[in-house]
């Protein structure tokens, strides 16, 4: 396997120049095929580097690598290349909400999260639509990405998230409306009344 960088026998992105930079994806590939798992970390690593240099034309080899020999913590790792292809493009909206929608449950939890620490720059509607789409899926990880981008946006825009809890509270799984609310100590105690 030859690594795209060396730095004394070690991979580095230090220094990386990007526009002299090609993607890739034989190096890429290669990780993702290794049994060695830290070689998937390299990949992941590899991309996040190299996310400038990704264009539409990589969307489906993003979302082979979410559904091969997928973990969580790999598919969160790929969500900061997604995410940045669909702030850069956005004619990619339909396709992360078709994923939304998929069978495969990795896809949806990319989904959820690509927009995880855009903080104002979040589309709050794409945000709501992509876990409106996902609220009668009772998958863990799922429910644990609902969670997950609901408690970072409201980081950003308490106030959303509150209304938005508030609208689907009842359709929302505890797991869910738990992580979203960890930090949200109005909300909690607003709930908490509610059901005594």
């Amino acid at each position: 396997m030859v690594c795209p960088r060396l730095d004394g026998g070690i991979w580095s992105a230090r220094g990386c120049e990007l526009q002299n930079t090609r993607l890739r994806w034989a190096f890429i590939d290669q990780c993702w095929a290794a049994p060695q798992r830290e070689l998937q970390y390299l990949a992941c690593d590899y991309l996040i580097i190299v996310t400038p240099l990704l264009t539409p034309a990589d969307w489906p080899r993003l979302a082979r690598l979410i559904c091969t020999k997928f973990w969580w913590d790999t598919v969160d790792m790929l969500i900061k290349p997604v995410g940045a292809l669909v702030a850069r493009y956005p004619a990619l909206r339909s396709a992360i909400l078709a994923w939304s929608l998929a069978d495969n449950f990795w896809l949806r939890r990319a989904a959820i999260e690509h927009q995880l620490l855009r903080k104002q720059a979040t589309d709050e509607g794409l945000l709501a639509q992509i876990i409106e789409n996902n609220l009668a899926v009772h998958e863990f990880f799922v429910q644990k990405a609902i969670g997950w981008a609901l408690r970072d946006y409201a980081k950003t825009k308490p106030a959303w998230v509150i209304d938005f809890l508030r609208a689907h509270q009842a359709e929302m799984p505890a797991l869910a409306i738990r992580e979203a609310s960890k930090h949200l100590a109005d909300w909690r105690q607003a709930s908490n009344e509610l059901e005594n």
